[in-house]
C-alpha cells in the first residue's frame, strides 16, 4: 500500500515542523472551549496529520493507479446530462464515505472543521493523483465554506459567542447537502466574448415588481459546471459607454452583482427538473475526468448574494482561494512528474549505467525536485497567511476583544496577513502553472520517445499540465495584478520602498550567514528592477504632460493614471517582474525556514544555486529591451486613431 503523505518528507516538514499551527487553530477552534473542539493544539494537529495520512493512502490505493483509465474514459453527456463513468464514480463515492467533502466546514454544520491550510495541502495530495478527480472534489469543499464565508461578509450568518458556536447560516441547508456529496457547486464567470475583461460581461440579473431575482445569459468554460449550486456573476446596473470604459477601464465592475442559481431540483423518480440549459461538455486535451461545461440561463430564479453592485468584490475573494487551490494541484502534477522521471531514470540505461547518473539527466532532476520545494513553500505561507487574514476578521466580527486598543491591534494584524496573501496568491498561481508545464515537459523528456507514447502516463501529465496557466485566471492576469500592486505599493509609500531598498543593500554586505548575504543581493534586484520600473513608467507621464498646461500638470500626474496607457513598459515586462518576485518570495520564506530549522539550509542552498543567475537575466532583460517593440505599438496605435478619425469625417 503506498501513502502520498508518508512517502513525501518535504510536504510532512510543514505539518510537522514548518506551520505554526498554535494561531491557526486557536482561531479555528474559536480560542477553544466550544461543544465537541480540540482542547489542544497537539490534539488538533494530530488530527489533521492522521487526516491527510488517510488520504494519502486513499489517492495513492484508489486513485492514481486509475488515473489513465479516467484520462481514456472522460466523462459523458448524455440527454442533456453530464454522467461520471463506473470508476470516476466509485471514486466519489468513497471520498463521500471519508466525509472529506466538508474538511473545512465547521462541526455545527456537519464538517470536521479543520484549517483552510490542511484543505490546500490535501488538494496537493489529490493533484498528485489524478488532477480532474482534485478539481471536481474541490468544488465540493471548496463551495461549501464560499457559501459559509460568503454569508458572514454579508452578515447573514449568525454566531453564539457565549458558547463558541455557529447557530444558523443563510446557505446552511446547500452546505449541508453538498458536504454529504448529494450536490456540489462551481463558478461562473466567463462568457463567449468576455474572460480577463470582466468589464465586457453581458449576464443580467433583473429584479421583478416582488423583488425576485432572474438571471439571462450564457457561461462557458465552468468547471464542474453540472453542479446543483451556482455562483454567477451578472450585471445588474447599466453598464457606462464604450467612451467611459476607454477612459477608465475598470468602468462596468461596480455594476456586476453575485447571485446564487439553483440549477435544478432533484425529483422523486431520481430525475432532475432543470431551471437553466446545460447545453454541451467541452472536449479538451486534458482533464478528461473533469466537466467543463456552457450553461444558459434564461430568466431562471437566482438568489442575491450581498449587495447589488459588490460581485467583483465577492468574485475576487472565490477567485483568490481558488487561485491558492490550483498552485496547490499544479504542485501535486509537479511531483507526480518528478516522480515518474526518477523512477524511469533509475530504471532505464544508456552507455553503461542509468540515465540518471548522466550529467544533464541528473541536473534535470535536481532542478524539478528543487522546484518543487520551493513552489512548495511559496504555496504553504500564502494559504497560512490567507487563512490568518480571514479568520482573523471572522474572530472580530464575532468575538471582538471587550478593549478597543485590542480590536486595532487585531485588525492591524488581519490586515497584514490578507495583504501578505494578497502579494503572494498571484505568484503561487503563476509560478504553480508554469513549473507544472515545466516540470510535465522535463518528465516527457526523461522518457525520450516512450514519453511520447500514451502506454507511459508521461503525456497525460502534459496534457494535463497545459491548463494550468490558463484557468482560475491566466498567468498573464496574474503577472499584471502582481505587477500593478507592487507599482502601487511604492507609490503609496516612497520612503518605505527606499529604506527597504537599503536596508537589503546593507544586508548583502554585512550579514554574517553567507546564505543571508546572498537572499539580500536578490532582494536587491528584484527592488532595483521595480524601481527601474517605476523610473520608467514616471519618466512616460511627464513625457505625456508636454503641450498641456503646467497648471495641470499636478492633477495630471498624481491623480490621472490610466493603467492601458501610463504603464505600458511596466506591463510589458510583467512576467519578468513576477518570476523576480516569486523568486524573491521564496528565498526569503526558505532563509526564515533555514534559521529556525538547519535541516533546511541546504533546500535554501539548491535554490539560490539556479535562482540567482536567473533574476540576474530578468533583470538585464527589464532594464535593456522593451523600448523597440513599445514604439511600434505607439506606431500602430496612432495609425489606428488616424484612421479611425478619417472613418468617423467620411461617415
Amino acid at each position: 500500500m503506498g501513502n502520498f503523505y508518508l512517502d513525501n518528507d518535504d510536504l510532512r516538514f510543514y505539518v510537522e515542523r514548518g506551520i505554526d499551527w498554535a494561531p491557526i487553530v486557536g482561531l479555528t477552534e474559536m480560542g477553544f472551549g466550544a461543544p465537541g473542539g480540540f482542547t489542544s493544539v497537539q490534539d488538533a494537529v494530530e488530527f489533521y496529520r492522521d487526516t491527510l495520512q488517510m488520504v494519502g493512502e486513499f489517492v495513492a490505493d484508489e486513485v492514481a493507479p486509475h488515473a489513465a483509465e479516467i484520462d481514456r474514459e472522460g466523462v459523458l453527456f448524455e440527454k442533456g446530462e453530464a454522467r461520471f463513468p463506473k470508476r470516476l464514480d466509485g471514486i466519489f463515492k468513497k471520498l463521500r464515505e471519508l466525509e472529506v467533502h466538508g474538511l473545512c466546514v465547521p462541526r455545527e454544520f456537519g464538517g470536521m472543521n479543520a484549517p483552510l491550510t490542511v484543505y490546500f495541502l490535501q488538494s496537493e495530495l489529490l493533484g498528485r493523483a489524478d488532477v480532474s478527480v482534485m478539481s471536481h472534489h474541490g468544488f465540493h469543499c471548496g463551495i461549501a465554506m464560499a457559501m459559509l464565508i460568503l454569508s458572514v461578509m454579508e452578515g447573514s450568518t449568525t454566531f453564539d459567542a457565549a458558547n463558541k458556536t455557529f447557530l444558523s447560516t443563510r446557505f446552511e441547508k446547500e452546505i449541508r447537502e453538498i458536504i454529504k456529496g448529494k450536490a456540489w457547486g462551481c463558478m461562473d464567470i466567463t462568457e463567449p466574448d468576455a474572460g480577463s475583461d470582466m468589464a465586457a460581461l453581458r449576464a443580467v440579473g433583473e429584479q421583478d415588481d416582488a423583488g425576485r431575482w432572474f438571471l439571462t445569459g450564457q457561461k462557458i468554460f465552468i468547471t464542474s459546471g453540472h453542479g446543483k449550486y451556482h455562483f454567477v456573476i451578472a450585471r445588474t446596473e447599466n453598464k457606462p459607454s464604450d467612451q467611459a470604459t476607454h477612459d477608465d477601464p475598470m468602468a462596468g465592475l461596480g455594476g456586476l452583482s453575485m447571485f446564487l442559481v439553483k440549477t435544478y431540483d432533484d425529483n422523486a423518480d431520481g430525475t432532475k427538473t432543470w431551471h437553466s440549459t446545460f447545453e454541451r461538455i467541452e472536449e479538451k486535451l486534458g482533464h478528461h475526468g473533469s466537466v467543463t461545461a456552457t450553461q444558459s440561463f434564461d430568466r431562471t430564479p437566482a438568489e442575491l448574494v450581498g449587495e447589488r453592485g459588490e460581485g467583483f468584490k465577492y468574485m475576487l475573494m472565490l477567485m483568490n482561494s481558488a487561485r491558492l487551490g490550483v498552485g496547490f494541484e499544479s504542485i501535486g502534477l509537479g511531483e507526480s512528474a518528478y516522480r515518474l522521471a526518477k523512477a524511469y531514470a533509475a530504471e532505464r540505461r544508456s552507455m553503461g549505467k542509468a540515465i540518471g547518473e548522466h550529467e544533464m539527466i541528473a541536473d534535470y532532476l535536481d532542478g524539478m525536485r528543487t522546484d518543487l520545494q520551493g513552489l512548495r513553500a511559496l504555496a504553504v505561507y500564502g494559504a497560512v497567511e490567507q487563512e490568518l487574514g480571514e479568520k482573523e476578521s471572522i474572530r472580530l466580527r464575532f468575538t471582538p476583544p471587550a478593549d478597543e486598543v485590542e480590536c486595532k491591534r487585531v485588525e492591524r494584524r488581519a490586515n497584514r496577513h490578507k495583504a501578505n496573501a494578497r502579494r503572494v496568491t498571484p505568484l503561487v498561481k503563476y509560478l504553480g502553472a508554469e513549473k507544472s508545464v515545466e516540470l510535465a515537459r522535463r518528465c516527457l523528456q526523461v522518457h525520450g520517445g516512450n514519453g511520447y507514447i500514451k502506454e507511459y502516463p508521461a503525456e497525460k501529465l502534459l496534457r494535463d499540465s497545459l491548463v494550468m496557466p490558463i484557468y482560475e485566471g491566466t498567468s498573464q492576469i496574474q503577472a499584471l495584478m502582481a505587477m500593478k500592486d507592487t507599482i502601487g505599493g511604492i507609490l503609496k509609500g516612497p520612503k518605505a520602498f527606499v529604506s527597504k531598498l537599503a536596508q537589503a543593500r546593507w544586508r548583502s554586505l554585512s550579514a554574517r550567514d553567507e546564505l543571508e548575504r546572498r537572499v539580500a543581493k536578490v532582494q536587491v534586484i528584484s527592488l532595483a528592477a521595480q524601481q527601474h520600473l517605476l523610473t520608467r513608467t514616471a519618466t512616460d507621464k511627464v513625457r505625456s504632460l508636454n503641450g498641456r498646461p503646467i497648471a495641470t500638470w499636478p492633477d495630471a500626474f498624481l491623480k490621472h493614471w490610466d493603467p492601458k496607457r501610463d504603464f505600458a513598459f511596466a506591463m510589458l515586462h510583467a512576467e519578468r517582474l513576477t518570476r523576480i518576485l516569486a523568486d524573491e518570495a521564496i528565498c526569503t520564506i526558505l532563509l526564515d525556514q533555514a534559521k529556525a530549522h538547519a535541516d533546511r539550509r541546504e533546500v535554501l542552498e539548491r535554490w539560490l544555486e539556479r535562482c540567482e543567475p536567473r533574476v540576474r537575466y530578468l533583470s538585464d532583460e527589464i532594464h535593456t529591451t522593451g523600448a523597440r517593440l513599445l514604439a511600434a505599438l505607439d506606431e500602430q496605435s496612432a495609425a489606428r486613431g488616424t484612421h479611425d478619425a478619417r472613418d468617423i469625417r467620411q461617415g
